[in-house]
């Protein structure tokens, strides 16, 4: 099982990033794809998870109205949109499934002036 993560971006405030999750190695419509975020002030942070079967998500309550999980099937290929990026959106985020056993390499999204 491998998720490949697209790379570091650094964004001002008020912008959005995306940031691809690209799975292989298992069935990618079996399980959820849950995102983190890790920084040294705050620690690991649960941001949301996507059912790529449905598209469903689910959010963690300070995101919602910023942030979109996206699924395409065809590529085995999940999506992170997050907009309007605040300074303290600057974190590494990572994408994360089969119940957090196996992890991407995780994406640097730096947000300053």
């Amino acid at each position: 099982v491998q998720l490949v993560q697209s790379g570091a971006e650094v964004k001002h405030p008020g912008t959005s990033v995306k940031v691809s999750c690209k799975t292989s190695g298992y069935t990618f419509i079996s399980d959820f794809i849950d995102w983190v975020r890790q920084d040294p002030a705050q620690g690991l942070e649960w941001v949301g998870r996507i059912d790529p079967e449905d598209g469903e998500t689910t959010l963690a309550q300070n995101f919602q109205g910023r942030l979109t999980f996206t699924a395409d099937t065809s590529t085995s290929t999940v999506y992170l949109d997050l907009e309007n990026l605040r300074s303290e959106d600057s974190a590494v985020y990572y994408c994360t499934t089969l119940e957090f056993t196996y992890w991407g390499q995780g994406t640097q999204v730096t947000v300053a002036s």
